[in-house]
């Protein structure tokens, strides 16, 4: 995030798009609730309705996946009724001129036509947006799971560069992260293409300073990402594979090529907490630690780095994951003698410049938020006040892309998948909690009555839902939550997960897989 959690309650316009947040950030929902007391106007953009949509001042249901045709035709208003703040693209940005001529394709009636939101909407939306004091976007995987998620991102940032909103408090562009360490774990460097503090491999100042410090020769060629890994190891390209915290069979889509991948692995390591469908499949299974058991951080998606302190020892042979690394470094060649979390902390904090300032003493007295630059910085509740990181900050010229697949003849419908809010990814550590169990104990597909009402279907009744990869049986809810010729699938439950339906469809940027829009057909159950 661009700014801090806390700031939301003092926006006088929250921009939510592609985020279902009382359900997936119940948090950071009650933040939102807080700012609508306060008047605080509200701007939900989603196909489905949502219990936030039902409390916004605007709701705005586009077609699955045309974001940016949409955030295109708003930024055409805003430019056309003069509303874009030109002292601050002025002096803060570049290569306005190329975004404009590309906006000026998507007049209010070609926006419109592609994205499904009619045009007055549109307007009322970019007035709302443009002209308020502080405007604030937040968003999370419904712009960014898509084969165009990064140009959905980029259009985001663009918006907030056209307006002005950002670099100040209770503004910015605030992706809503969808683990509590995801951002942490990007912070460290698990992305193919940079160490900790997104600095890149290939940059050859930057690979000499971990060499040394780390005393091995490293690579200068980015990595791979995780679907490239999967095709790899079914060309063979890839022999082996370590998959740490992360349930693959269940979580990523097209299951019937991931395990077929993971099963053409020569070697297959899972460290994980329990035996999941993933670490089923394995050669050997290390078992680690859990949040509970352990000393570190968690950076979280305000930027905030958390202190976390054991409460319980580990069971059984569970050990602290970084003790695992340590060891399994020895036996590998490399000197990773490590005594505790804090050692290493310290060490990346050496090497990295967003983090030279927080300690863990620090962290024991104060909140802090990267980038913290010395010990004696206060952290950075909010990013680029006076500059941008890259000095200014650049526009892009997107164009719209449709989705990968969309319905035709023989699958009609639209595919969607999402979280609901009992329970949490796949379920490897919701699913072992009764009371969550009780609350939501299995899987319910959501589909219009209209809908319903053609395909003979009753309210729990059962659906076949089937794509170009396989089929599921799923039970449904009626109503008017997804537009007709939709259905919303959550990904939680083994016996009906919408991953097996889903191609594997990326953006040729992130190589992020499209979870949102999938062409199926639905038959009665």
């Amino acid at each position: 995030m661009t700014n801090s959690i806390p700031e939301i309650e003092d926006a006088d316009c929250i921009f939510v798009i592609g985020s279902n947040t009382t359900e997936a950030h119940p948090l950071i929902a009650h933040r939102i609730f807080k700012a609508l007391d306060k008047g605080a106007k509200l701007i939900v953009v989603d196909p489905r309705k949502t219990q936030l949509a039902e409390l916004s001042h605007i709701h705005a249901r586009l077609h699955f996946g045309t974001d940016v045709a949409f955030l295109n035709g708003l930024m055409y208003e805003i430019l056309e009724n003069k509303w874009h703040n030109e002292p601050f693209i002025a002096k803060r940005t570049e290569d306005f001129e190329p975004f404009k001529a590309a906006v000026q394709n998507y007049s209010p009636a070609k926006a419109s036509a592609i994205c499904g939101i009619p045009s007055d909407v549109m307007h009322e939306i970019a007035a709302l947006y443009a002209t308020s004091k502080t405007s604030t976007i937040l968003y999370t995987l419904g712009i960014t799971e898509h084969t165009h998620g990064v140009d959905n991102v980029k259009s985001l940032a663009n918006l907030a560069l056209l307006t002005g909103h950002i670099g100040r408090p209770s503004t910015g562009v605030n992706p809503l992260r969808g683990q509590n360490n995801v951002q942490g774990a990007c912070d460290m460097g698990a992305l193919p293409n940079v160490y900790p503090g997104y600095q890149v491999v290939s940059n050859p100042g930057v690979r000499s300073k971990f060499e040394r410090a780390w005393g091995a020769e490293l690579s200068p060629e980015v990595g791979i990402t995780i679907p490239e890994m999967m095709d790899g190891l079914i060309e063979g390209s890839v022999k082996g594979m370590f998959i740490f915290g992360e349930n693959s069979v269940e979580s990523d889509p097209n299951t019937d090529h991931v395990i077929r991948a993971l099963e053409s692995a020569e070697f297959l390591v899972v460290q994980d907490i329990f035996l999941t469908e993933t670490a089923k499949l394995a050669h050997v299974v290390l078992p680690g630690a859990c949040w509970a058991e352990v000393e570190g951080t968690f950076t979280n998606t305000e930027r905030k780095v958390q202190p976390v302190r054991k409460a319980v020892e580990p069971p059984g042979q569970a050990r602290p994951n970084w003790q695992i690394f340590c060891d399994l470094g020895g036996r590998l060649g490399l000197d990773l003698a490590y005594c505790s979390a804090e050692e290493l902390f310290d060490e990346m904090a050496e090497l990295t410049p967003s983090f030279t300032g927080i300690t863990y003493d620090r962290l024991e007295s104060m909140e802090l938020q990267w980038p913290c630059l010395s010990l004696d910085h206060p952290g950075t509740p909010f990013l680029h006040k006076d500059r941008f990181s890259r000095g200014k900050g650049l526009f892009h010229a997107i164009e719209y892309r449709p989705s990968e697949e969309l319905p035709d003849e023989k699958y009609p419908f639209v595919l969607t998948t999402g979280r609901r809010y009992a329970h949490y990814h796949t379920r490897t550590m919701t699913g072992r909690c009764p009371s969550l169990e009780r609350e939501f104990p299995g899987p319910m597909a959501q589909v219009h009555v209209k809908d319903a009402q053609k395909l003979g279907l009753k309210d729990g009744g059962l659906l076949k839902v089937t794509s170009r990869r396989g089929e599921v049986v799923v039970p449904v809810t009626l109503g008017d939550v997804v537009p007709e010729g939709a259905i919303f699938m959550d990904f939680h439950f083994h016996e009906a997960n919408p991953n097996r339906l889903l191609g594997t469809f990326l953006d040729p940027v992130s190589k992020t897989a499209d979870y949102k829009v999938c062409a199926v057909k639905l038959e009665k159950g």
